[in-house]
């Protein structure tokens, strides 16, 4: 198979990363990567699936990262997974003969161990540069999930379902595999029942996800729905406002640099120095243009203000306003070379269970355990924009009787992939958002 025909493949059946911000895979499809590699760091803390699926599905990816592998003359496959993930690291190791040219690379427990940039040097010992892609270092990262997909849009299934760790103020967490589109109010069902009396329930991860409302639909890149209370200390922390936290900022950093010294990027060589932010705003300082435009090679991690800071501050916070700030107006990071890596990198990984005790999470880890049969669903909001680039565009029209696995939306122009119904039944109303669709 050549690169153009898997590209079409992964495109039409609507193939994007399987969490993060679900860029297109065929997009990261070039004859310039000499290293693959399989992403199964589980990055953020609590979720469960891609261990669990590569467990349950160990053959099936091995056979697609074989194939990606072949298609791209790629001379180096690398597994990176966990060490503590023992069974399926087993599962692996029980077929990996089958597969030529495929190691595995086992990692520290460490957060963020998944980060693409930090992943790609622990694998190959290689620095992405800031500001620059992992191509130009001849590398490209699929995740676990990401490659199942793969494995079933080369056997003609296109993406209608999603896998998603339920876990937190739960009575029976779980992972279940969902139609996309579902609502998360409908999906939360399958952990039983919801243990507070007010929760909120955050999307995609503790360190790096967001609020959403049970009315808000899964989509390809939902990885994790956790249900906390209210007035939990990580709920409080995520809501502070800009200007509160500056105002603290002012008053308590002391410049330990600790949220410097642990930076992940920072230690890789990258230009971003949390501590030297927070002095320039704190003391109004607009003149040091660097401080502000170094926040854009911060990955938001969110390690400095979650775990680092002993006075509670929020710089990843204020960093990513003023990132946002600076992308709105037209400012992008412009790559530049790294520094050499810090020769106590190693003594400053942040260990996954510290910092679930840190964020007060410890609790909520417990199994979760796989339930790969899809949860059926009554009606589904397909979001047309569920990836980087433009959204699909509908081919279908209101009143159209559909089946699971149609394609309801084409890829548009550029960078976009297609559609498809995630249950079979009637397309009920379709705009500029979503495609909703009822069953019959």
């Amino acid at each position: 198979m050549d690169i153009e025909t898997l590209s079409k493949i992964l495109r039409e059946n609507g193939v994007v990363g399987a969490g993060g911000a679900g860029f297109p895979t065929y997009g990261k499809l070039s004859d310039k990567a000499d290293t693959i590699i399989l992403n199964c760091a589980e990055c953020e803390p609590l979720l469960k699936l891609h261990r669990q699926l590569l467990l349950l599905k160990c053959r099936e990816i091995l056979k697609a990262f074989s194939i990606v592998k072949e298609t791209l003359n790629a001379k180096n496959a690398i597994i990176g997974i966990k060490a503590e993930y023992a069974e399926t690291v087993d599962a692996i190791e029980a077929i990996l003969p089958e597969f030529k040219g495929i190691t595995v690379k086992k990692l520290k427990s460490s957060y963020p161990a998944g980060d693409e940039v930090v992943l790609i040097y622990e694998t190959t010992g290689r620095v992405v540069r800031p500001g620059g892609i992992p191509i130009e270092q001849g590398v490209a990262v699929f995740n676990v999930e990401t490659m199942y997909n793969t494995y079933r849009a080369l056997n003609d299934h296109p993406v209608t379902s999603k896998l998603v760790t339920i876990v937190g103020e739960v009575s029976d967490p779980v992972t279940v595999r969902v139609p996309v589109g579902m609502s998360i109010g409908d999906a939360l069902k399958s952990a039983g029942r919801v243990t507070v009396d007010d929760p909120v329930y955050l999307i995609g991860g503790p360190m790096m996800g967001s609020f959403k409302s049970s009315a808000d639909p899964v989509t390809k890149t939902t990885n994790a729905i956790i249900v906390l209370p209210r007035d939990h200390k990580l709920v409080q922390r995520k809501k502070t406002d800009f200007k509160i936290a500056k105002a603290r900022a002012a008053s308590a950093c002391c410049q330990c640099m600790t949220c410097t010294d642990l930076c992940p990027r920072h230690n890789l060589g990258h230009p971003i120095e949390p501590h030297l932010f927070m002095r320039a705003v704190a003391n109004g300082d607009a003149g040091n243009t660097e401080a502000f435009l170094n926040t854009m090679y911060c990955s938001s991690c969110g390690l400095c203000e979650n775990f680092s800071c002993p006075q509670g501050l929020n710089p990843r916070s204020m960093m990513a306003e003023v990132k946002s700030e600076l992308r709105k107006n037209g400012i992008k990071p412009v790559p530049k070379e790294p520094k050499p890596v810090n020769e106590a990198r190693e003594y400053r990984k942040v260990p996954t269970k510290r910092l679930l005790a840190r964020l007060g999470l410890s609790e909520y880890d417990k199994e979760a355990r796989l339930n790969d049969a899809i949860v059926p669903a009554n009606r589904v909001s397909i979001g047309l924009s569920q990836h980087i680039g433009a959204p699909a565009v509908p081919c279908v029209k209101v009143g159209d009787l559909v089946k699971e696995g149609d394609c309801i939306a084409t890829p548009a122009s550029g960078l976009s992939v297609g559609i498809h119904a995630s249950i079979s039944g009637r397309v009920l109303e379709i705009n500029e958002r979503f495609v909703i669709i009822e069953k019959e």
